[in-house]
């Protein structure tokens, strides 16, 4: 791995200017994802039919880029917990990847969450110093270096590890907006704790109740914020040397009016100007969060403890009031908050409590053995941690549970890539929409509106030969307004340039292969519903794998 200075006009010419850029071995090498879709697997579903919550069992990248057609633009809030590439023999990851591997693995993925965001939305990153500095020039790179919120230091532990040079008592947390100024806007300031309230007195009696008192000055000087201040009790101030008065006099003398400035119990001291709880919204956060706040790693092992007991607990579980304090600053009720390595499922878990909505997703077996008991748990209001009760959780709502599908693509006996017959007619339509760009949303009635991008533009896929006296059909049922493009094997001549609106085009070589399928008519012009699809290819998580 290296730093350079790369121009930005792509080698040609003269470079106008250059920045810097981390490279590494394999960075540059494209990766050309299949478009896969996604499954529902009813009897894993649980609770609320019409959830809109999700928990995806496969690869996190596939998953990803299966999601981004649909919820590019949606997503409010992401956290990710991905392997710190430590060298740890952790159970449920592979961590001990190369630099170059990791940061490989971690590019891809950033760069669909970052599709994914909506224009104020922000992605929060755990990670330790093994890795952390190299992910924050990889997403300068990719988020753009002004769009940079924060390095939050999280403290994880609640004492020095004894056997480590320097013990390593926090993680970083890396914060990116998709748009600084959109992001600055909705973060929301902390609700203050007992003990930061217990700072608020009302030694006047002020009906407003409680307040706090802070400086009545500004730095630097302000000819219409200096003046002379004179007390209830006769003394008179002028501003300190190098500062002003907070705001001009005649709002100073409004506020006076209000009973919102203090001078002290006998009048004569130096101005303050009250805050009171009632009016006080919260504080700001800042980048140190200790675990007296948001809790530490024994905490989130107990947590774990008590959801699957001791043997069978989840090595590196995040606690629930970190990651609460993240969607409690980026979020409202309602909003969809995302984890692409949701290991125990705690970002899933907090994210239902707090009423908002959810996609997890997780490679490993533990979407099976940790992710559903708990996510049930909570739907069902019986998980028992202490979060639960600070909030006053106690049950609702659901999840649905979807594997990927298995890939389009194997090698027949001849090594050609064909279309692998587990997958139907309209489950191969349905990846086709997404190459394309397409959703994949069959009409009731017309057989060739098989997707669509807007509301008035289609796609159509077949690997049946089409026809002009098929063209000139399926023209005839459309409206002036709507355009279509059909993928299909093969078409006559005369097809190609016949109509304005209709663009027809082959299913590209890779994917159909050399050979057949195995089958005479392989239409796809059979309408079916996604359950019926499930139901009819019968895929188990073997087949995922």
């Amino acid at each position: 791995m290296s730093y350079s200075t790369a121009p930005t006009n792509n080698g040609k010419g003269k470079p106008k200017k250059q920045r810097l850029e981390l490279t590494w071995i394999g960075k540059d090498e494209e990766i050309k994802l299949e478009p896969r879709i996604l499954i529902e697997d009813p009897e894993k579903s649980y609770g609320d039919p019409n959830t809109e919550n999700m928990l995806i069992h496969g690869d996190n990248l596939l998953a990803l880029k299966a999601l981004e057609q649909d919820y590019a633009g949606k997503v409010k809030c992401i956290y990710i917990d991905p392997p710190y590439n430590t060298g740890s023999a952790f159970e449920h990851y592979d961590d001990g990847i190369e630099h170059s591997l990791w940061l490989n693995l971690m590019k891809p993925r950033i760069e669909i969450l970052r599709n994914l965001l909506n224009q104020n939305g922000s992605l929060w990153i755990s990670i330790d110093d093994n890795e952390a500095h190299y992910l924050k020039v990889l997403c300068d790179e990719i988020f753009r270096r002004s769009n940079f919120v924060a390095n939050v230091v999280w403290q994880k532990r609640t004492s020095p590890d004894m056997r480590a040079t320097i013990g390593a008592g926090h993680d970083h947390i890396l914060v990116y907006a998709k748009d600084i100024l959109s992001f600055k806007k909705i973060i929301k300031p902390l609700p203050k704790t007992e003990k930061q309230k217990a700072t608020y007195k009302n030694p006047d009696n002020d009906p407003r109740g409680p307040w706090a008192s802070s400086d009545f000055t500004a730095q630097g000087f302000r000819p219409n914020q200096m003046y002379s201040i004179t007390t209830p009790g006769g003394v008179v101030y002028e501003p300190p040397e190098g500062r002003c008065w907070k705001n001009i006099e005649s709002v100073f003398l409004n506020s006076v009016g209000e009973g919102r400035i203090w001078f002290g119990k006998d009048g004569k001291g130096v101005p303050r100007r009250k805050t009171y709880l009632s009016e006080s919204e919260g504080q700001n956060a800042w980048t140190w969060w200790p675990n007296t706040e948001v809790g530490h790693n024994q905490e989130a092992k107990k947590e774990i403890n008590t959801l699957f007991g001791p043997a069978n607990a989840f090595d590196t579980p995040k606690p629930e009031r970190l990651i609460k304090r993240i969607v409690e600053l980026t979020t409202i009720e309602g909003d969809l908050v995302l984890d692409s390595f949701l290991g125990s499922g705690t970002t899933s878990a907090v994210a239902h409590k707090m009423d908002r909505k959810h996609i997890g997703i997780e490679l490993g077996e533990h979407a099976n053995t940790h992710c559903i008991p708990r996510l049930k748990k909570v739907v069902d209001g019986t998980d028992g941690l202490p979060l639960s009760e600070s909030l006053g959780w106690r049950g609702g709502g659901g999840f649905k549970f979807y594997n990927l599908a298995p890939s389009l693509l194997r090698k027949d006996k001849y090594d050609n890539w064909i279309i692998d017959e587990k997958y139907n007619a309209n489950m191969l339509a349905a990846a086709m929409c997404k190459h394309e760009g397409f959703r994949f949303s069959p009409h009731e009635e017309l057989y060739w509106k098989q997707g669509k991008s807007t509301e008035t533009d289609y796609i159509f896929v077949t690997t049946a030969f089409v026809t002009v006296e098929q063209l000139d059909k399926i023209h005839e049922e459309m409206s002036s307004e709507e355009s279509l493009l059909i993928c299909a094997k093969s078409f006559a001549p005369e097809c190609e340039d016949r109509y304005t609106n209709i663009t027809i085009k082959k299913i590209p070589q890779m994917i159909l292969g050399k050979c057949e399928y195995g089958q005479d008519n392989y239409d796809l012009n059979i309408i079916e519903s996604t359950e019926k699809i499930a139901e009819d290819q019968d895929i188990t998580d073997e087949d995922n794998e």
